[in-house]
């Protein structure tokens, strides 16, 4: 048999050390490298296809992870009224009546989580006018949208929250995709009916062509270049798809291009609800890494009636963060959203509880969460946003401790990230609060069309 080499024994022998002696030497117990009460959870999230996982969940009835109230919408009255408009023409069905949805959040809905089910339950109820924006492929592994799949290569990704863009030009979604001759990205759909499909790029004098083809057939093509001299603007086509479409691919055709995502969508009326989701995004994401004039051409085009602020997540770890900076660059996103689309409901949606493992070996609440989320709810009622505390409509300080030990299983082993069944009750109480809002802001409304009445007469 052959021995390993003399250095490659110690390291390993050394290694061992490191992570056994810390759990039989009491005083060594803080220089721990594992804990080992998670590690089996960092290894149970489900395979399988974004688009599938879902539809294999049952309604979780789980032991010992008790879920808090519904909750409700906190705010001044009348901070959604927006969107809740909008809603309402899109429920009595008139014509092309399309509610529009940007979610901002952090990991969880990098993966379509959360966001996904909120979409769902709202186009069950109102009506499915398409997928919405999409990335061109995936920055990272998990990145997904539920009911697409994506297939690309050899794009230079750009993601805002860990590179550094020098013109801060991330598109809608945060992301920026460079392309040379012959790259290509496809969206496979799992179902067809998406008629509308939209590509958004950076028009620059150096750009190339990109074709577009569904099910094989050319549907366009799209020359990105701009004339000698003038400077770099974001621009956007729209093709017409064939309702049977199911495979709809980009080839970069000739030169280089840079683009920032797709929007598929159907025929109104219906609710379009777009997951934006970064991967350890916070909120100077908004803030300060966005480009303000590039950010603001954005978010007028896309026309939402609403805008979901959903980060803290990742703040959480930095408490000195937190109450230096937090409040300050939550107000400065709000302002930068009131400035591009002034008449946008704007809704601040707290994190999760996060979980941290104790001296005790009970998993407690991080514990800076709380600080956090009563600073989000300070900000939005000062500045006219809608408030949704996911802190406590999950069940508050604990939850995630009760999730993790619960079965089935409802967080994974860093106590931060929920499984697919933890997502869909993060994204039921979400839509459930909204709904609640909903019904109460139609009652006042025909409360104010009587008193209108009465007073006519």
């Amino acid at each position: 048999m052959r021995l390993l080499p003399v250095k490659s024994t110690l390291v390993i022998l050394t290694l061992a050390g490191c992570l056994v002696l810390p759990e039989r030497v009491p005083a060594l117990k803080q220089y721990g490298l594992i804990d080992w009460h998670v590690l089996p959870g960092l290894l149970d999230f489900p395979p399988g296809n974004l688009w599938t996982v879902a539809e294999e969940i049952e309604e979780p009835r789980v032991a010992g992870a008790a879920v808090g109230s519904t909750g409700r919408i906190a705010g001044a009255e009348g901070a959604l009224d927006t969107f809740f408009a909008a809603l309402h023409r899109t429920e009595m069905g008139e014509q092309d009546a399309v509610t529009r949805v940007l979610h901002y959040g952090d990991s969880p809905t990098t993966a379509d989580m959360i966001t996904a089910d909120v979409r769902d339950l709202l186009q069950s109820r109102f009506g499915d006018a398409g997928h919405g924006f999409c990335l061109i492929t995936k920055p990272w592994a998990w990145y997904g949208h539920r009911g697409l799949r994506y297939a690309a290569e050899d794009w230079v990704v750009e993601a805002a929250t860990q590179t550094r863009v020098r013109d801060g030009f991330y598109g809608l979604g945060g992301a920026s995709f460079r392309g040379e001759t012959g790259v290509t990205a496809s969206f496979t759909l799992k179902e067809p009916g998406q008629t509308r499909f939209e590509l958004s790029f950076l028009r620059q004098p150096s750009g190339g062509i990109v074709s577009i083809d569904a099910d094989g057939r050319p549907v366009g093509a799209v020359n990105t270049a701009s004339l000698p001299g003038s400077a770099a603007s974001p621009d956007w086509r729209e093709f017409a798809l064939p309702a049977a479409a199911r495979r709809v691919r980009l080839t970069v055709a000739s030169g280089s291009v840079r683009l920032f995502g797709v929007r598929f969508e159907k025929p109104g009326p219906g609710v379009v609800y777009d997951s934006l989701g970064l991967n350890g995004a916070y909120i100077s994401v908004l803030a300060r890494m966005f480009h303000e004039r590039h950010w603001a051409e954005q978010l007028r085009h896309a026309r939402p009636h609403l805008i979901v602020i959903n980060y803290g997540t990742n703040e959480s770890a930095y408490e000195q963060f937190i109450e230096k900076s937090y409040a300050k660059e939550l107000r400065e996103a709000v302002r930068r959203i009131r400035e591009a689309t002034p008449a946008t409901s704007v809704l601040v949606m707290s994190p999760m509880d996060r979980g941290v493992r104790e001296l005790g070996g009970d998993i407690g609440t991080l514990p800076a969460i709380p600080r956090l989320v009563a600073i989000q709810e300070e900000v939005a009622r000062e500045e006219g946003c809608a408030f949704f505390n996911t802190f406590l409509a999950m069940g508050g300080e604990g939850t995630m401790g009760r999730w993790y030990d619960g079965d089935p299983r409802l967080v994974g082993g860093d106590f931060i990230h929920p499984m697919p069944r933890g997502a869909r009750i993060i994204g039921n109480l979400l839509y459930e609060a909204l709904f609640d809002s909903y019904n109460r802001y139609k009652i006042r409304r025909m409360q104010e069309r009587m008193a209108a009445t009465r007073e006519a007469r």
